[in-house]
């Protein structure tokens, strides 16, 4: 199908509010419940830098978007996993406390952090939990190995470490484990421009469901059968959206940002969204992509991440 004929599409799935979704509460033999806390790419919106109209009219509106994030909530024990520890962590966290009914946590906002990569709208957040401001104490923060060496080699963040602030934990791409007993987390190696540290895609796995979180890919044909690979026994993908048709920043070369399209996706994957609908969700959505203000349609199936949606895992 063209260019032309999806932007023409009249039904649109994932158009949404930007104010956060309140949903039911889980139901009670429900142990996990995963949360969207963000869903705009690193920058946000308005972005900083950007005075196109969009920016300039969600500065007047006073609407913003935060980076792409996910929290997990342990409903048995109350503990709360961290996906992202992106700029705005404050209000994210803040947001999934006010959804899970969380307070008095102080200094221990959450029990563990996951990190993809060390692209700055996905791990920036971690200096809030240094002296200056949580001063938390031993946060576990899962990185991979090279991720971990560029952490304990570099300011601030070998501060946190060497004041025993955060205490990194190493897992391997391609490996399985559990940053909180009962969540398995299973790391996938995925192409993206990794000068600090290498981009891994997350399937956190609970008893009921499982959902895939890769927010930031090069490309899906840059890796044979790596579509495939991430969406294998998922029941939920939340898939990098970050341009729509690739002309929204015409003063940058696609070369230093390469991202799939979300037209090369819908494509791709138009059978399967048709199929399971609401399956396929795009999220980490530039501030210049026209689906961030449902300016455009979604081919029938797909849907857009919505801030405070629920999974049940």
């Amino acid at each position: 199908m063209s260019g032309a004929r999806w932007w023409a599409l009249a039904m649109c799935v994932g158009l949404v509010a930007c104010a956060p979704l309140r949903e039911a509460a889980p139901p009670a033999d429900t142990r996990f419940a995963l949360y969207v806390l963000g869903r705009a790419q690193d920058g946000g919106m308005p972005h900083f830098g950007c005075d196109q109209p969009c920016c300039a009219q969600a500065r007047r509106e006073q609407r913003r978007e935060t980076p792409a994030c996910l929290g997990v909530h342990d409903r048995s024990t109350g503990q709360l996993l961290l996906v992202e520890a992106t700029p705005a962590i404050e209000e994210q966290v803040a947001l999934l406390h006010s959804l899970t009914g969380q307070t008095g946590r102080g200094r221990r906002p959450v029990d563990a952090v996951l990190l993809t990569h060390a692209h700055l709208g996905h791990y920036l957040g971690l200096a809030q939990f240094g002296r200056e401001v949580c001063a938390s104490r031993d946060l576990p923060v899962h990185v991979t190995p090279r991720f971990a060496t560029y952490l304990r080699q570099h300011g601030p963040w070998r501060q946190l470490i060497e004041l025993q602030q955060i205490g990194l934990r190493e897992f391997t791409p391609g490996g399985t484990f559990a940053p909180l007993a009962g969540l398995q987390v299973e790391a996938l190696a995925v192409p993206h421009r990794d000068e600090f540290s290498d981009t891994v895609a997350f399937k956190l796995r609970g008893p009921r469901r499982s959902v895939l979180f890769v927010p930031d890919v090069d490309a899906w044909s840059r890796h044979e059968g790596l579509l495939e690979r991430l969406l294998a026994d998922v029941d939920v993908a939340y898939l990098d959206g970050t341009f729509f048709d690739g002309s929204e920043l015409p003063e940058r070369a696609r070369a230093e940002i390469p991202h799939p399209t979300m037209l090369d996706t819908m494509q791709r994957l138009g059978a399967l969204a048709a199929a399971s609908p609401g399956k396929l969700r795009f999220i980490h959505l530039n501030h210049s992509n026209p689906a961030l203000s449902g300016a455009v349609a979604l081919a029938p199936g797909f849907a857009i991440a919505r801030v405070g949606e629920r999974i049940d895992l």
